[in-house]
């Protein structure tokens, strides 16, 4: 009787390690196919607070459990700009400011992009301010200063990034060398569109729409729902890979916002690039495979909120400054490695968690 139980206690002991080990496994092996990342420009805690306000809490934001804070100064200033905060996000590592996607050195450093690419993941660009601009480029080009867009715009054209939608025609059209990088573009098999109906109703992932000559319209003054249905676009035909994509989507203009101390144009370009976000959750939530992570490279303004109305959705807000603050930055996370974004860290460290997640 003694034996039947200890052989009975042993076989349980043994299933239950089998159980563990296999759970252990399965959880290691859960990474993520697809990363989303979504920058909101100049979006700090009192950006989407005066927003949540303004919105009667109606946040896509608010779906998002999984939250962390990160610290953002770039290796020249405590108050980064949007190239050393982009470049920290796509390259892993601390740059001046100014530099897009090179070390203080003035080396280039490979990308989040690129080393997608290397595994045959297709990848994408969405902006609403000019393609060439800071937080954009910094995923693609390799330049010593971000004023340099005919050349980040060369980078662009000469890359493998599969989809590229934003602002910034000149930049291929109208350039010093009279060089038209699209036509360039066209013969490496990319197609170009001039709108976003156009670029849906196509079978073709190379594309490249730049729909503004310079950067697209503030939300107020009639760009429409262009980054909701870019970021759709996008995800519909990336997620035709089946290694995997990688999507970058800024919302630009949050920036500008701060930058004027308007709060009626901060707040209704935060609403837009929460649109975005609610396209990105879903699907998140039909392709559990995929991660999404929505942060910010820095805050703009240092916007604080002094008062307002919170059944009628008012807010009053005063700013403490015209450009960028040294503030603490949310990230939020979603979807698959999620979890992995909770806690204190530094911008660094995302490019380091969405490489560990996908590659290691």
């Amino acid at each position: 009787m003694i034996k039947i139980i200890l052989l009975s206690f042993s076989t349980l002991l043994m299933s239950c390690s089998v159980k563990f080990s296999s759970e252990k496994n399965s959880t290691k092996t859960q990474k993520p196919q697809n990363i989303i990342l979504m920058i909101g420009d100049g979006m700090g805690l009192s950006q989407v607070s005066a927003t949540y306000y303004q919105q009667k809490s109606n946040l896509n934001l608010k779906k998002i459990k999984n939250i962390g804070l990160m610290t953002t100064h770039s290796s020249d200033k405590l108050v980064t700009d949007s190239a050393a905060g982009a470049t920290s996000f796509a390259c892993g590592i601390k740059t001046y400011n100014g530099a897009i996607g090179v070390d203080d050195n003035k080396k280039s450093v490979k990308t989040i992009l690129e080393y997608f690419e290397d595994k045959n993941c297709v990848t994408g660009l969405v902006a609403t301010s000019t393609i060439t601009h800071a937080t954009p480029a910094s995923f693609v080009a390799h330049q010593n200063k971000r004023s340099m867009h005919e050349e980040i715009a060369s980078d662009i054209a000469n890359s493998e990034t599969d989809l590229i939608i934003g602002g910034g025609l000149k930049y291929f059209t109208e350039r010093k060398d009279k060089v038209n990088l699209l036509e360039k573009m066209n013969s490496r098999g990319f197609q170009n569109f001039t709108s976003l109906e156009d670029l849906q109703n196509s079978n073709s992932l190379k594309s490249i729409a730049l729909l503004a000559k310079d950067a697209t319209p503030r939300i107020s003054e009639g760009r429409g729902d262009f980054l909701p249905l870019a970021t759709e676009i996008a995800l519909d035909k990336l997620s035709t890979n089946k290694n995997g994509f990688f999507l970058m989507v800024e919302g630009s203009q949050i920036d500008w916002g701060g930058h004027d101390n308007d709060q009626n144009y901060l707040i209704s370009e935060l609403v837009d690039f929460d649109k975005a976000i609610g396209i990105a959750i879903d699907f998140v939530d039909k392709n559990p495979e995929t991660l999404l992570i929505v942060t910010a490279d820095h805050e703009t303004g240092g916007i604080a909120i002094t008062g307002g109305n919170v059944e009628e959705g008012k807010v009053e807000t005063i700013f403490a400054s015209k450009h960028h603050t040294g503030a603490l930055i949310p990230v939020y996370a979603y979807g698959r490695g999620s979890e992995n974004f909770r806690g204190f860290y530094d911008n660094t460290d995302v490019f380091k968690k969405m490489y560990k997640l996908k590659f290691e």
